[in-house]
């Protein structure tokens, strides 16, 4: 699949942890997503995640195989080799993750490419790398999906931060209805969530709320 920055409007990403690490409600979660209309997922378990990495990949080609049912690309975190594994469409990795450059040896003409930056320096180093194909930014705002978070970035810094940037920019953390009109007038080309979606009363109506915007 062709990276086009359009897979970035209604970016979900997640994993078991976000569902009280229930593997049945997480499919059933990330389908009605899908159903509804998000553009890519990604799959990232991470931080109170209790799979071994045998059901991790498990899962993950479970979601490759909804991903082509409802034509959703998805995206791997941190982990080229299940990535490649699994037939999935991308690779998202973070600066603490394993070094971009080995990603690219191993991913490029394979897999989309995804990249964390959140300061002026990354996004400069990340211009300088045609290989990748999209940037993600955040937090834009205080967040409880991700414990490890790097301080928010606020709405300025973003749109500094996106018009630094030479590659597509979707923006992560901190996201809800109430804010998300503003993140989107930063000029950035999307907007990813966790708990926005996955912890939704109804995830139809909150995709399709998000759709309304572009």
């Amino acid at each position: 699949m062709k990276f086009d920055p359009k897979m970035l409007q209604v970016y979900l990403v997640g994993g078991t942890q976000d569902t009280h690490h229930d593997s049945y409600e997480f499919l059933a979660k990330v389908e009605e997503a899908m159903n509804a209309g998000i553009t890519a997922f990604q799959y990232r378990e991470k931080d109170s995640s209790t799979m071994t990495d045998a059901a991790q990949l498990i899962m993950a080609r479970r979601l490759v195989e909804m991903g082509e049912r409802y034509s959703v690309p998805i995206f791997i975190d941190d982990d080229v080799q299940m990535a490649l594994r699994v037939g999935a469409d991308g690779v998202h990795v973070g600066q603490d993750d394993e070094q971009i450059h080995q990603v690219i040896k191993e991913a490029a003409n394979k897999l989309m490419i995804g990249y964390s930056c959140n300061t002026d320096a990354e996004i400069k180093e990340a211009n300088q790398i045609p290989e990748v194909d999209y940037i993600g930014c955040g937090p834009v705002f205080k967040t409880n999906s991700k414990p490890d978070a790097d301080p928010a970035l606020g709405l300025n810094k973003l749109e500094e931060l996106n018009s630094l940037s030479s590659h597509p920019l979707v923006a992560i953390g901190g996201l809800a209805q109430d804010n998300i009109s503003e993140v989107l007038n930063t000029g950035v080309s999307g907007l990813s969530m966790i708990s926005m979606i996955l912890g939704s009363q109804d995830i139809t109506a909150t995709v399709k709320r998000i759709r309304q915007l572009y």
